[in-house]
This record gives structure tokens, sequence and C-alpha cells, in this order.
């Protein structure tokens, strides 16, 4: 029934905006909790990464003549209030869950380690791991990648507000078309947006699959779960 045992989902900021503008959807963050909380009770140990990108950005927010440096800590500094946004809404529902941070800023979560984090699935803990990889020059996307290396998931599922990878940007150019299935290699070489050089190349040298689907339609995460084809499938 369940293709996958461990995970590491990763999670856009922007995508936590829902309808609004700015900031977090109540709605939007109840939908992803009760997605999750249904697949680890199909047996599923879930580290999760989300991004910072619907409160800041610190690759924009460099354009606008912040410090890189400075911009990206307030972008990790984002993704831990996404991370506790979250898991306040899985422990509404009743699913525990814990969040560890690359950087230490304990009471806020506890600094992360491959054992802890280990150990908290092992115990039907939803793992959220927020600050990236807590160093500037690195996105989310690297962080999830490594993270998910270092837990030794099968897969990573990039949720993301389109349905997967096309030849071109699905709403910019109607004539896209849908890879079912792609290679790290190929997308290098076609120059795809599905992450960044580091997070593709990380994936690729370490054997990690990635999924990339739509989040934002509930019920995709349980049949990625289950192996139905939905997405596109990135492999080494």
């Amino acid at each position: 029934m369940v293709k996958y045992r461990r995970i590491l989902l990763k999670l856009s900021g922007e995508s936590l905006m829902g309808d609004k503008q700015y900031g977090i959807d109540e709605k939007r963050l109840s939908e992803y909790a009760e997605q999750i909380k249904e697949i680890v009770e199909m047996g599923v140990q879930i580290g999760i990464v989300i991004g910072g990108g619907n409160i800041f950005r610190g690759l924009s927010g460099a354009s606008k003549g912040y410090d890189r440096v400075k911009g990206d800590q307030m972008g990790m500094l984002a993704t831990v209030i996404n991370s506790l946004g979250l898991s306040s809404a899985l422990t509404a529902i009743g699913q525990p869950a814990r969040v560890l941070t690359a950087i230490g800023m304990e009471p806020i979560g506890e600094l992360y380690s491959k054992w802890k984090a280990i150990e908290s699935m092992d115990k039907g803990e939803v793992v959220i791991i927020s600050c990236g990889t807590g160093n500037p020059f690195f996105t989310t996307d690297t962080g999830s990648s490594l993270r998910g290396i270092e837990i030794e998931a099968e897969v990573m599922l990039k949720g993301t507000r389109v349905d997967g990878v096309y030849t071109a940007d699905p709403e910019k150019d109607p004539t896209a078309t849908k890879y079912e299935t792609i290679s790290f290699d190929e997308v290098y070489r076609k120059g795809l947006k599905v992450m960044d050089l580091t997070a593709t190349t990380m994936c690729k040298e370490n054997n990690l699959p990635v999924i990339v689907f739509d989040m934002d339609t509930v019920g995709n995460l349980s049949k990625v779960i289950r192996g139905e084809n939905i997405g596109t499938f990135v492999h080494p």
C-alpha cells in the first residue's frame, strides 16, 4: 500500500500564503497538516523542510540593498516562523511534531542532528527542520537535499503550485508540456528550474530521487506515497 517508508517533504514558503499576498494562510496550513497526518497514519516517517519566501527571501533582499549574509539570515528566521506554524497546526490535530533548527535557538527549537531527527521519526513524530543549512548563500532546496540525504530518506517530495516539471513555465507558456520522468542530467542540459544546481548535484551524487508534484490539491500527497503516477519523477 505504501511505496515509501521515510521521506523528506520540501514545502515552499510561497505555498503557505494560499490566497493571501503575504504571510501564512491558516486554511492552507490546516490542509497541509491534515495531509501530513494522513500519511503518518499510513506508516510513513516524515522530515519536512519549509522555505521562507512568504515572509522574506534573502536573494531578493540583496537586490534591494540588504547585505547578502544578513538577508539570508533573515530568510532563515522566516523558515523558523513557518516551521513553528506547521508544528502548531499538526499538534492541534493530534499529530506530534518537533521543530529542529540548523542554528542554536533554544527554546524555540532544538539544535538539529541526524540522530535526533531519526529518533523523533522512529517515535512517530513529524520532524520539521528549519534554517536551511544554517549558512548563507545556500537555498532551502539545498537544505532539503542535505537533510534528505542525512536522514536516509528514500525520496524527496517537492510540493509546489504546479503538478510537475514542464518544458517551460506552464503559468506563462500554454504550449509547455509535462515530463512524467526525467533524469538529473537532462535537467542540467535543458536548464529546467526544478531546484538550484547545488541541490540537484547533491541529489544526483547521493542517489536521492525527487518527485515534483502539486501539494495544493488535497489528497495528492497520499497518492504519491501509494506510488500513483502524480507529478514528475526526477531520477539519478
